[in-house]
């Protein structure tokens, strides 16, 4: 097990978890491009090349669709490799490998091939980057059956999830929030959580309506439950974690119990996964609901430069305007 410090940013909480799965299996590699030598644009492979060498972390060429297929390949061979996709929006030129080929190889095979592959995706805006860097694609991936989708929010949940997918014979996507990379959080290596990755989690406890996020807006709902409380409101945060499968059961209690919800993500709410967790939960929380559903996303239109995401994201401002909407029915 990692002898880290019980305290670390999330990054380096997946470098741990990457460090320590591939300790335990020797079938475990990474890939990706500049994930070797330099440590990956993030430093989250930093020291794995030193301590594994080049036969177990693989710099790759620019070729995200070679990549991915050749993890396709690996995966036939007994390995279980781990992807690093460089920037969330350069996943698309993989799109066609990860939809027609990893999603669906173990249902065509009628359950003889497995698809154990960890493919990471910084994921989300926020650091003032250029075009193609801030994407948030989770809606894509969910809407196509055969890939689990986990989307960490905290470092004790980066370093579990990053082991838990790794030791999964599925295929599974790691949404890592890029803006929160350097945030520090406790982290315990040796008592595995009881919580599967696959089920939410009540950040917050509440009462009055239910804030429910994933990855980089867990800790926007947070904070706009702080903000609320000032004013007598009492939030509560859900944290999705896994959005494929979602944890639906959890989002219907916690909607039962408060009458109101309000769904918080940086992907846009056209189209977006708040959209399906909004339809499940009218159709399943009906009679319990105060409110409609609401929504607080990204606008409909292409990522905007650097100096215009701050009108783009979701921010206290407008998570807080949704709360007062659905408090007003």
């Amino acid at each position: 097990m990692s002898t880290t410090s019980s305290t670390l940013p999330i990054a380096k909480a997946i470098t741990a978890g990457l460090r320590d799965a591939m300790h335990a299996d020797d079938r475990v590699l990474i890939m990706g491009e500049d994930v070797g030598v330099l440590g990956g644009v993030f430093r989250v492979t930093d020291g794995l090349h030193a301590e594994f060498g080049s036969q177990r972390v693989v710099d790759t060429p620019l070729a995200e669709a070679g990549i991915v297929g050749t993890a396709v390949g690996l995966t036939y061979r007994g390995y279980r490799p781990v992807v690093e996709i460089q920037f969330d929006g350069f996943v698309f030129p993989a799109f066609n490998q990860i939809t027609t080929q990893v999603a669906k190889m173990h249902y065509r095979t009628q359950g003889a091939v497995s698809m154990p592959i960890v493919i990471r995706i910084p994921h989300g805006g926020g650091i003032g980057a250029v075009e193609h860097h801030s994407e948030s694609p989770e809606a894509l991936f969910a809407h196509t059956a055969g890939l689990r989708i986990l989307a960490p929010a905290t470092s004790q949940d980066a370093y579990w999830m990053t082991r838990q997918a790794i030791e999964s014979d599925d295929p599974v996507i790691m949404l890592e929030p890029k803006r929160r990379y350097w945030v520090k959080g406790d982290v315990d290596p040796d008592h595995r959580p009881e919580l599967p990755p696959w089920q939410a989690a009540v950040a917050r406890p509440g009462t009055d309506a239910t804030l429910l996020a994933w990855g980089p807006s867990v800790p926007l709902a947070l904070e706009s439950a702080e903000a609320a409380a000032a004013d007598g409101v009492d939030l509560e945060v859900i944290d999705a974690r896994s959005l494929a499968p979602l944890d639906l059961p959890t989002i219907y209690e916690s909607v039962k119990r408060t009458g109101r919800l309000v769904i918080v993500h940086e992907a846009p709410v056209v189209g977006g996964l708040g959209g399906e967790i909004a339809a499940r939960v009218a159709e399943e929380c009906f009679y319990h609901l105060e409110a409609p559903v609401l929504r607080v996303g990204g606008y409909h239109t292409p990522y905007p430069p650097a100096r215009m995401e701050h009108a783009y994201l979701p921010d206290l401002d407008r998570v807080l305007d949704a709360v007062d909407r659905v408090l007003a029915h």
